[in-house]
């Protein structure tokens, strides 16, 4: 005995919204087609604050924080040499930090070692 459907399957298609999407950096309204994707701009004290925070608070979701890969954001095409520009600053501020933080922790080391 078979039963015989008279409705065709109904077969979705992906639904296409257009939205307003805004520059990360500016704020300025950009278009879907020409805006530039990039991972979002980290500052370094957003950085030192997420990890304290994931120190204290979480601990075990700590690595999920920082390895993770982040979602794309728009950015205006324009101001993609400012973006670098600011990344390098970030990275460059935070080099310097860890680098004070090495010194400081090597420095009494070696002058007790000396004695």
């Amino acid at each position: 005995m078979a039963i015989d459907y008279a409705e065709q399957p109904i077969v979705s298609k992906p639904a296409v919204i257009e939205e307003q999407l805004f520059c990360s950096l500016s704020g300025k309204p950009i278009s879907a087609d020409t805006a530039y994707w990039a991972p979002p701009f980290v500052t370094a004290s957003q950085l030192v604050r997420a990890i304290v925070d994931g120190m204290l608070h979480s601990p075990g979701t700590l690595s999920s924080v920082l390895f993770d890969e982040q979602p794309n954001v728009p950015y205006d095409p324009a101001l993609r040499e400012q973006l670098a520009a600011r990344r390098s600053a970030e990275q460059l501020k935070l080099l310097v930090g860890l680098l004070a933080v090495i010194a400081l922790i090597a420095v009494p080391i070696v002058l007790l070692a000396m004695r």
